[in-house]
């Protein structure tokens, strides 16, 4: 998956928060209220062709909406991320991040538990579905 820049991520929140927008919306979200119409309209562009956005014509309006989920970019970019500056080890993730902002031991058992919550979640609604699809395929 492709590498957003600044620009391209701060759209794309926008349009994941709002499901769908035009380019005036999306302007008007925005932190930065000098922002041009047209470079908002160019970053929508790009994405497009980028295949992050599509868009659907109302009239001579054009509404968008992202063409890839948050939690498929984020995973991808958080991958790429943990490969390229940790090994792709979580714990040099965690060891970094507990060193350099002080984190206590309470608090270092609290995200793994959380973790551990998560995955247990995650593994659940797997076997869930594999049963469902093993139900829609009799």
């Amino acid at each position: 998956m492709t590498k957003l820049t600044k620009a391209e991520e701060e759209v794309m929140l926008i349009l994941w928060e709002l499901g769908e927008a035009t380019v005036r919306d999306v302007l008007e979200q925005l932190e930065d209220t000098d922002t041009p119409y047209t470079t908002v309209s160019t970053v929508i562009r790009i994405l497009e062709k980028k295949d992050f956005v599509v868009h659907r014509a109302i009239g001579n309006t054009y509404l968008y909406r992202p063409a890839v989920e948050k939690d498929d970019y984020v995973k991808n970019s958080l991958s790429g991320f943990l490969n390229k500056y940790f090994e792709g080890s979580f714990t040099n993730l965690a060891s970094f991040f507990a060193t350099e902002n002080d984190i206590s031991m309470r608090d270092l058992r609290k995200m793994m538990d959380d973790v551990k919550d998560d995955l247990k979640e995650d593994r659940k609604l797997e076997r869930q579905e594999k049963r469902e699809d093993r139900k829609e395929n009799l």
